[in-house]
């Protein structure tokens, strides 16, 4: 199903569109262009071709969300990265001509955030994403690769940045890429049952069912928990463990390491090694950064990194002041596994203003 006539013109391997300035009308982008199952996941309205791999698009967060909720009256950073991902099918399919049933796969992805317009409102929050798409690859006339560049708007005030390497398959080159593991039925039959979560007040979160990380006895490793019924993140059937999950997972770590002190994640670089299955468990690890408002974070699996990647850290400025327990509680001198990854006492600087990330 397309929304707007099209004329093909073959030039820098590029399928041009020629469309009304909205190919796609407000409040209008079906579930299946941004890969969600519910009406009440898709967060992009609209889009536009500024010109050759370059569009406008716009999202609208509504002023909560059931899995991303807002914080320390901030939205979730992750309604972000949510709203970058989208970009991506949306993209594909309707500039590029991907084909429905086709699998777009994260190779990197990266997000940056200016704190003081996270703000949550008694509105829901009009986004406008400017988008472009560079490095495009293409094998057999079909899309195989892209980098998409996104620059976000709210209120004509800059909100943030994120980039994404991607690749695009058949479903004939994915079930040879997947092997036994490509068929969704039998992967989700596999899966393990969830282990119990950690409390969720340690992770930023409410309810349990929305915790993605179960105890090791450490405080700085985690076994990664899989809900394969949880309606957000597994919004419909797949046969591996998402990447917004992973990139949860990252956030939630960060946030159980810093913890009690509130922390947003207002960044994140990472790298998809590869495919994290349902039926083997996987931990989550976390080392110290370059600063102590970044923290390094890996995913395993049978012994092998699948995901990896650093999370940048800040208070919000509800919280900014507020102590790491005290030294009697926590040595700086203990192992990384038994203590904070801050001396006792330090406190994370409120967010100034967003830097350019090093991807960028």
């Amino acid at each position: 199903m397309n929304h707007c006539r099209t004329s093909v013109h073959k030039g820098q391997g590029t399928t041009m569109h020629t469309a009304s300035p909205l190919a796609i009308p407000a409040t209008a982008v079906p579930r299946k262009y941004v890969h969600k199952a519910a009406h009440s996941e898709v967060l992009l309205t609209s889009w536009h071709r500024r010109s050759a791999d370059e569009y406008t698009v716009t999202a609208q967060w509504p002023r909560t969300h059931a899995f991303y909720r807002p914080a320390h009256q901030l939205h979730d950073p992750m309604l972000f990265a949510e709203t970058a991902r989208q970009a991506i099918p949306l993209l594909s399919h309707v500039a590029y001509d991907v084909p429905f049933g086709h699998h777009l796969i994260w190779e990197h992805f990266s997000y940056s955030l200016a704190l003081e317009n996270l703000r949550n409102s008694a509105e829901p929050a009009e986004l406008v994403l400017h988008l472009s798409c560079t490095g495009i690859e293409r094998r057999r006339g079909n899309l195989a690769a892209m980098t998409l560049q996104l620059r976000a708007e709210r209120d004509g005030q800059h909100l943030g940045t994120a980039e994404s390497h991607f690749t695009s398959h058949s479903p004939a080159i994915y079930r040879r890429l997947r092997g036994a593991y490509g068929e969704v039925h039998s992967a989700l039959a596999a899966a393990r049952p969830p282990a119990e979560g950690i409390l969720p007040h340690l992770v930023g979160r409410r309810l349990p069912e929305d915790v993605v990380l179960a105890s090791t006895g450490r405080s700085d490793r985690w076994q990664l928990r899989v809900d394969t019924e949880h309606p957000s993140l597994f919004d419909h059937p797949v046969d591996h463990v998402p990447g917004m999950l992973l990139l949860e997972a990252a956030r939630q770590a960060a946030q159980a390491v810093r913890a009690p002190l509130p922390a947003v994640a207002v960044g994140m670089e990472t790298a998809f090694h590869r495919y994290v299955e349902l039926d083997a468990p996987c931990w989550i690890q976390v080392y110290p950064g370059e600063t102590r408002d970044r923290l390094r974070v890996t995913v395993e699996q049978d012994n092998t990194v699948c995901f990896s990647g650093e999370v940048s850290l800040c208070a919000p400025v509800e919280a900014a002041g507020f102590p790491f327990l005290p030294a009697e509680q926590a040595s700086e001198s203990a192992p990384l596994g038994e203590r904070r990854l801050v001396p006792p006492r330090e406190v994370l600087a409120p967010c100034r203003p967003e830097g350019k990330s090093p991807s960028q």
